[in-house]
């Protein structure tokens, strides 16, 4: 009797597990930009170039970091992420207003008297405190992270606005610092934007204030 012959059957490797690409995410591009604004302008009023030479920021806050700021906003307004679109398109205002400032006072673009400018410079400081305040105020519940940073900012501006209009050189300078520290969270956010692009967990933010 003959050997009954085993059927021909190719087994089919198991398919690997698809993986899932990470979301798009417009930070990956704004946290940078917005962070490198912040050491520049930092180093600036801690003293690092003088106060006269403030205008060689502006190639950095002009063409990298309001422009690299407000692409990153175009693109969240393509994800439909509206408090990102907030959050990115309210600093690209700032930086840019900030170009246009300096660019205007040094060069008489808006006929503004010398024994002005102090008190035009705190109009500007102070309008943009106001509306940072309220961006803090409205972003509560976001991570930790995000308060800590806006908080930094608006005690920046305080700062500065202290500094513009007393004859004291020190608010300026500690105004500086304190850009250059929430510079230091803009560098940990990069991080873990970075973190999340290549598939990873990102690192922790914090809980948020209010939940």
């Amino acid at each position: 009797m003959a050997e009954a012959t085993q059927p021909d059957v190719h087994v089919q490797p198991a398919a690997e597990a698809e993986v899932t690409p990470p979301a798009p995410d417009p930070a990956i591009l704004g946290i940078p930009a917005f962070t490198l604004g912040s050491i520049a302008l930092g180093l600036a009023l801690v003293g690092y170039i003088p106060a006269a030479a403030v205008g060689g920021v502006l190639p950095i806050i002009f063409a990298a970091t309001g422009l690299g700021v407000f692409v990153s906003a175009i693109w969240a307004m393509a994800l439909r992420q509206t408090i990102l679109v907030g959050i990115m398109g309210i600093f690209a205002g700032f930086w840019w207003s900030y170009a246009a400032l300096v660019l205007g006072l040094t060069h008489g673009w808006y006929a503004v008297p010398l024994t002005d400018v102090a008190h035009v410079q705190a109009l500007f400081l102070i309008s943009w405190a106001i509306i940072f305040f309220f961006l803090l105020v409205g972003t509560l519940r976001l991570p930790a992270i995000y308060t800590a940073l806006l908080a930094l900012v608006v005690l920046a501006f305080v700062l500065l606005i202290i500094g513009t209009l007393s004859p004291s050189t020190t608010a300026t300078k500690v105004g500086g610092v304190v850009v250059l520290a929430f510079a230091v969270l803009g560098i940990y956010l990069f991080m873990h934007a970075c973190d999340l692009a290549l598939g990873r967990r990102g690192l922790p933010l914090g809980r948020p204030t209010i939940r």
